[in-house]
């Protein structure tokens, strides 16, 4: 074989490369700048001062935008983020301050009238363990029926997937259930 067969080679094997990877090339070189696809539910860190006066109590921030959900301890010596789900539509997205009122580890469990309507199927009751919608822990609102709780249904955090209550995983919840405290201070934004 002669350097001028190798060479012919090596062209021919280039060229059926450069045309068979041509296309998506091209396609990727039209693609204009608002049309790059970008992770809508990556989580935003922002600072506690932007929401809150002081950390008395400690303070717990629920991002429905970017589906996470922000502790902070009184002494600023704690912070975690976790990621959540978050309410199925905005009509049942309630927004504002609020504080923990209560707080129940192995929670039992009572659709609301509306989710009665919604879903008929459903028991009237649900006792704490694994198949609870509160999963492990629960942490209680000031406002009536909703909650900072787990769920063992893991495909539920990062979506739009529950009926007004944020969710953790239950490792999760346990870990800020221990952190928090009835008094601490809630913001659903």
């Amino acid at each position: 074989m002669n350097n001028s067969s190798k060479t012919r080679r090596q062209f021919i094997c280039s060229a059926a490369i450069g045309f068979v990877s041509a296309p998506a090339f091209l396609r990727a070189q039209e693609l204009e700048p608002s049309a790059v696809r970008r992770n809508i539910s990556s989580f935003s860190v922002v600072s506690w001062q932007d929401h809150f006066v002081d950390l008395k109590h400690g303070a717990i921030l629920c991002d429905i935008d970017s589906r996470a959900v922000q502790y902070w301890s009184e002494d600023e010596s704690v912070y975690k983020l976790y990621p959540s789900s978050i309410p199925a539509s905005e009509e049942l997205t309630r927004r504002g301050y609020t504080r923990v009122v209560r707080k129940v580890e192995g929670p039992s469990w009572r659709p609301t009238p509306s989710m009665k309507l919604r879903n008929p199927e459903w028991p009237d009751y649900w006792p704490p363990g694994p198949d609870n919608p509160l999963g492990t822990h629960a942490l209680y609102l000031s406002w009536q029926y909703y909650r900072v709780h787990g769920t063992g249904d893991t495909r539920k955090i990062g979506r739009r997937s529950s009926n007004g209550c944020i969710g953790l995983y239950n490792e999760h919840i346990a870990e800020l259930f221990d952190l928090a405290e009835v008094g601490t201070q809630v913001r659903i934004f």
